[in-house]
């Protein structure tokens, strides 16, 4: 297999105001990692007296090119590493811990909370050099030990630590397809297995009895009955627009969403009662005033105003969902689709559930 190294040259190119700017022509062009076009030119910021008057701006002049030089030296020392698969010495000074912030912003809330504890972990310190099989395998360690960030005198459950290192082994993988990381570490790593935990969710009865109970924060009701008549989760719930509503061609109502957890674009048909829980139409967020802290004791506390002793989180709302349109007929696959998995084999527990409740229904029938 014959390798082409992209040769590097310094150029100059003359500018008004008596100015020349340097820069780097690439042939053949490379692909920039963060546009992820292909590029033949960068342009060093680094500026010249084109008609120099004195020694000082002569040495100057000279003393940028020298810059320049360097520069151009370093480019080509990380073209030939990348090329021959050797790991840039240039990135594993890289604050792997910047990066980690920079993609939970790019995410939703629980990138942060891997975050934190990764960097509680690491100590406030880390580059792209320290991230090791060993250093990985100790974070797992970690995980399945520490407790809360914001509930200190509380431990993390054994799936919350198991989507918390699903959610670094993801990072691990992106950073890797970045080229920041030599190897995919993943393949070195083993998961957090999770536990079956019960899943709790309201009947159809139980979400009308929730629909007539009134809840000291409204907005706060009508996305808890959103959730359930649309199975969509808080995070997207928070984010809503108007904007992402419309019109189909059969005269009803669609949502158009990007889906932050999983990242899926999904095209969602409403009912004209969910519809109407979203208040009067206009412009920017659909649940304005809507904050996580809402679904945590204010939630619970209108729960038990409704009398429903089970323990419901806003999460349940979606599984609710799930439950109810099963029992109701709605096949799996469509269910499926509705909540956005990517797998039917995730929306199988639900059929499950549906099937368990069957049973317990029929064994309440009995001539003794």
């Amino acid at each position: 297999m014959t390798l082409t190294c992209t040769n590097v040259t310094l150029r100059q190119k003359a500018l008004r105001n008596d100015r020349i700017s340097l820069y780097l022509d690439y042939y053949p062009a490379i692909r920039n990692p963060y546009t992820m076009k292909m590029s033949r030119r960068e342009f060093l910021g680094i500026y010249l007296y084109a008609k120099p008057r004195n020694e000082q701006q002569r040495m100057f002049n000279q003393e940028m090119l020298n810059k320049a030089e360097a520069i151009r030296c370093i480019r080509v020392q990380s073209l030939i590493n990348e090329e021959f698969g050797f790991l840039d010495k240039n990135k594993q000074k890289v604050d792997f811990l910047a990066y980690f912030r920079a993609k939970a912003r790019e995410r939703y809330e629980k990138w942060d909370c891997v975050c934190n504890h990764f960097e509680k972990f690491c100590g406030g310190k880390c580059t792209f050099g320290d991230i090791t099989v060993e250093l990985c395998e100790k974070f797992r360690d970690y995980l399945l030990k520490c407790k809360q960030i914001h509930h200190p005198n509380s431990y993390i459950s054994r799936n919350s630590a198991a989507g918390y290192y699903s959610t670094f082994r993801a990072l691990l993988k992106i950073a890797y397809k970045e080229k920041m990381l030599r190897e995919n570490l993943n393949d070195f790593l083993e998961k957090i297995e999770w536990k079956e935990v019960k899943k709790e969710y309201l009947t159809l009865d139980e979400v009308k009895q929730l629909a007539t109970t009134p809840c000291r924060i409204p907005v706060l009701k009508q996305a808890s009955l959103f959730s359930c008549m649309t199975g969509l989760r808080i995070s997207d719930i928070l984010k809503l627009q108007w904007s992402d509503f419309e019109m189909g061609p059969d005269q009803g109502y669609y949502i158009r969403i990007c889906t932050e957890k999983t990242e899926t674009e999904a095209t969602l048909p409403i009912s004209h009662e969910a519809l109407e829980l979203c208040g009067e139409w206009g412009k920017g967020l659909v649940f304005k005033g809507l904050t996580r802290a809402m679904t945590h004791h204010p939630l619970k506390q209108w729960i038990a105003e409704a009398g429903i002793k089970k323990k419901i989180t806003f999460h349940c709302f979606r599984h609710s969902y799930a439950v109810i349109q099963i029992s109701l007929g709605t096949d799996i696959y469509t269910v499926s689709k509705m909540l956005t998995h990517k797998n039917v084999t995730t929306t199988q527990i639900y059929a499950d559930l549906v099937n368990s409740k069957k049973r317990e229904t029929a064994n309440k029938i009995s001539l003794k």
